[in-house]
């Protein structure tokens, strides 16, 4: 089934096959923790760019770099505050067009851990012992492309624990505006 999907859709071809370009893109996180109790979603900002190989009429690589916060909100005992964690992140997606100008994209995502910011680590003790410095997560998305411009929209699963002495891994939707230009 798999093959005749593939096979019907190659006709909708986005650039031509060995074209590389680079796309500018930004937009914005819902982040949260995965295992975390009350915690509500922090809105962040996700900016950066991609460079993207089309391999053939259906199929093409992707890999780049984004500048995302992330994190969550929390409130224990009468204090609220906003755990920040922010991250460069480098996405390295298999892209499959499906129709013409949509993709479907899938992949993986190392992260190292820029800045951190956990308000009320006085009050509430050793409860999070530190973030850690390297996240690891699967990005899933979609993406629709119109006269170069692409509204792209994925969800991170996190995998690594963010904090030691925590269960609790990233979560967070993505969605962003970018511009493909070819090289």
């Amino acid at each position: 089934m798999a093959v005749l999907v593939l096979s019907s859709v190659a006709m909708y071809a986005q650039h031509a096959v060995g074209s590389l370009n680079i796309q500018p893109r930004v937009g914005m996180n819902i982040a949260n923790m995965t295992k975390s109790d009350g915690a509500d979603s922090r809105i962040g900002l996700v900016a950066g760019a991609e460079l993207e190989y089309q391999i053939s009429d259906i199929f093409s690589l992707s890999g780049g770099v984004l500048y995302s916060q992330q994190g969550y909100k929390w409130s224990e005992d009468g204090f609220s505050a906003t755990t920040k964690l922010d991250y460069i992140n480098i996405p390295i997606l298999a892209n499959v067009y499906v129709v013409k100008n949509l993709a479907v994209k899938v992949g993986i995502q190392p992260g190292f851990n820029v800045n951190t910011s956990v308000p009320g680590e006085e009050t509430f003790g050793d409860e999070l012992d530190g973030a850690k410095t390297f996240d690891f997560s699967i990005p899933v998305g979609l993406s629709y492309e119109f006269s170069n411009v692409v509204l792209d929209a994925r969800y991170n699963f996190g995998v690594t624990k963010v904090f030691d002495g925590s269960d609790s891994c990233n979560s967070v939707f993505q969605i962003a505006l970018g511009y493909k230009f070819s090289l």
